[in-house]
C-alpha cells in the first residue's frame, strides 16, 4: 500500500478504525445493563455468567465458518455480512424481554462480530503487509474506543434519554455498526476488494497441529477471559462491597485505561510483537492489578480497573498482529480462525466458571481469584512467542 495515494491509505485506516470500534460497541452495552437485567428478567449470577460468555463463545464457534466465508467470498464481503449480521442481533436484543430470547439474540449478534474480527487481521495483510502492526493498532485503537463508549455512556446520558429502557438501549448501538456497513460498502475500494480475496486452493480450515497457533490462543484467550469476566462481574463485585455508586466510574476506568496504551502502542507495536519480555511484563502486571481490585476498596478499585485495562491492552494488539506477520497472506485468515476458536473458548469458560464460583461460594474475592491467575499464564507462555524471531517476517 506505500505505492496508493496518502489520501486512499488515509481512507482505508479510517475504515479499519471504524470497523474496530464495531467490534466491541454492541458486545459491551451489556455490563452497565447488569442491574436492570437482575431486576426484570431475574437473571442470577450464573445467568449473567452466561450472557457475558456467549459474545466470546461465538467467537470461538463462528471463527472457522468466518474462515470459510472469506475463502469463499473475499474478505471485504465476508466483513459486510459480519457487520449487518451484528447490527440486527443486536438490535434483536431489545425486541421481547424474555431472557432465553435475550440469549438467542445475543448469539447472532456474536455470530456476525466472529466473522468481522476474522477478516480483520487478513485484511490489514491485504492493505498494509508493510505496516502490519500499525495498521493492526488503528483497528484495535478503534475496537478500544468502541469499548469505552457504550459503558462510559451507557448509565450517565442514553438510559435517562430512553427513560430507563434497556431494550432501547441495545438498539441504540446497534445503528453505529449499521451505519459503518453501508460507509464501507460505499467506500472500500474496488482495488482493495478485488484483492481481498483468497483464490489459490481456497485453504480455511485451521492446522490445529500447529503449536504455536494453541500457545498463541492461550495468550490471547487469557487476555481475553481478563477483560470479559471483569467486565462482566465488577459491577456485582462493586455492589457486594457496598459502593453501587462506583459501577459506572469503574466500568468506564477499566475500559477508558485502555485508550493511552492503544495510542503509545502505534509507534511501538511493530517492535515489541515479537518480543517475550514484553508479555512477560504485562502479563505480570495484569495479575497484579486484578490482586489489587480484590484487595482495596473504594476509589482504589477504580484506579486499579484503569491499570488493568492500560496493561492488557498492550498484549491484545502484540498477539492480534502475529497471524498476519507470520502467516502468508493465503493463510492469514485460517490462522487467526484457530487463534480465535482457542482464545475465546478460554474467555468464555472463565466468565462461566467465575459465575458459578460466586454462586457455589457466595465470596466475591473467591470468584475473582481465577482472573487474576491469567496474567500468570501469560508470563508461562510468552517465552513461546521466540519463535516468531526464528520465521521469515512478511515485513522484511
Amino acid at each position: 500500500m506505500s505505492a496508493k495515494p496518502a489520501g486512499q491509505r488515509l481512507l482505508l485506516f479510517v475504515l479499519l478504525w471504524f470497523v474496530g470500534a464495531c467490534l466491541r460497541l454492541t458486545v459491551l452495552a451489556v455490563p452497565p445493563l447488569v442491574p436492570l437485567l437482575h431486576a426484570d428478567l431475574h437473571l442470577s449470577e450464573t445467568g449473567i455468567g452466561w450472557l457475558s460468555s456467549l459474545p466470546p463463545m461465538l467467537f470461538a464457534v463462528a471463527a472457522v465458518p468466518g474462515a470459510l466465508l472469506i475463502a469463499r467470498f473475499g474478505m471485504v464481503p465476508a466483513l459486510l455480512v459480519g457487520l449487518l449480521v451484528n447490527a440486527v442481533g443486536s438490535a434483536a436484543r431489545g425486541a421481547v424481554g424474555d431472557a432465553a430470547f435475550l440469549y438467542a439474540s445475543t448469539i447472532a449478534m456474536g455470530a456476525g462480530v466472529a466473522i468481522v474480527q476474522t477478516a480483520m487481521p487478513p485484511l490489514v495483510r491485504s492493505w498494509f503487509p508493510q505496516r502490519i502492526g500499525f495498521a493492526t493498532s488503528v483497528y484495535t485503537n478503534g475496537l478500544l474506543v468502541g469499548e469505552v463508549i457504550p459503558v462510559g455512556l451507557t448509565i450517565p446520558l442514553v438510559l435517562p434519554l430512553l427513560h430507563g429502557s434497556w431494550r432501547l438501549d441495545f438498539v441504540v448501538w446497534s445503528v453505529p455498526v449499521l451505519a459503518t456497513t453501508l460507509l464501507f460498502a460505499m467506500c472500500a475500494p474496488r482495488g482493495a476488494a478485488a484483492t481481498a480475496r483468497i483464490i489459490p486452493n481456497r485453504r480455511w480450515w485451521p492446522d490445529w497441529r500447529d503449536p504455536l497457533i494453541w500457545r498463541l490462543g492461550l495468550i490471547l484467550g487469557s487476555i481475553n477471559a481478563i477483560y470479559f469476566a471483569t467486565n462482566a462481574f465488577l459491577p456485582d463485585y462493586i455492589t457486594a462491597a457496598g459502593r453501587p455508586d462506583l459501577v459506572s466510574s469503574a466500568l468506564t476506568a477499566l475500559n477508558f485505561g485502555q485508550l493511552p496504551a492503544s495510542f503509545l502502542m502505534l509507534p511501538l507495536a511493530e517492535r515489541l510483537v515479537t518480543r517475550p519480555w514484553a508479555y512477560v511484563v504485562t502479563g505480570a502486571l495484569s495479575f497484579f492489578c486484578v490482586a489489587a481490585i480484590m484487595l482495596t476498596k473504594g476509589l482504589w478499585i477504580v484506579f486499579w480497573a484503569g491499570m488493568l485495562g492500560f496493561v492488557g491492552t498492550p498484549t491484545l494488539i502484540m498477539v492480534l498482529a502475529l497471524p498476519s506477520i507470520l502467516s502468508t497472506p493465503d493463510d492469514v485468515h485460517r490462522s487467526t480462525a484457530g487463534m480465535f476458536t482457542i482464545s475465546y473458548s478460554c474467555a468464555m469458560a472463565l466468565s462461566v466458571f467465575v459465575g458459578w464460583l460466586w454462586d457455589f461460594t457466595q465470596l466475591p474475592i473467591v470468584a475473582f481469584s481465577p482472573i487474576a491467575l491469567c496474567g500468570l499464564v501469560i508470563v508461562a507462555l510468552s517465552s513461546t512467542v521466540k519463535r516468531a524471531d526464528r520465521r521469515p517476517l512478511l515485513l522484511q
